[in-house]
């Protein structure tokens, strides 16, 4: 099993910026992809950006130019950084990986103020 623990939302304006951080551990030498999703009101979950094992990326194309994912591979971290944050930002955002099991984060809100 794989343990997330997500950090690092919270209230900006528009056109602010915030860096989401999730901490893996468990069996995380299981892990295949690791990313981040997000879930507004009323919508279903969707993919914001995701690396695999082999280092590639893919970004939702709403984000792709404003958020940069990264990781950290001795401290099992991964990070989010939103830049030029819109009001349609605004969701719950949760750690996932695969095994390819899935597993997720308890999820972090953000919102953006217009």
């Amino acid at each position: 099993q794989v343990q997330l623990v997500e950090s690092g939302g919270g209230l900006v304006q528009a056109g602010g910026s915030l860096r989401l951080s999730c901490v893996a551990s468990g069996s995380i030498f299981s892990i295949n992809t690791m990313g981040w999703y997000r879930q507004a009101p009323g919508k279903q979950r969707e993919l914001v950006a995701v690396v695999n094992r082999g280092g590639s990326i893919v970004y939702a194309k709403s984000v792709k130019g404003r958020f940069v994912i990264s990781g950290d591979n001795a401290k099992n971290t991964v990070y989010l950084q939103m830049n030029s944050l819109k009001p349609e930002d605004t969701a719950v955002y949760y750690c996932g990986v695969t095994t390819p099991l899935s597993y997720w984060g308890q999820g972090t809100q953000v919102t953006v103020s217009s």
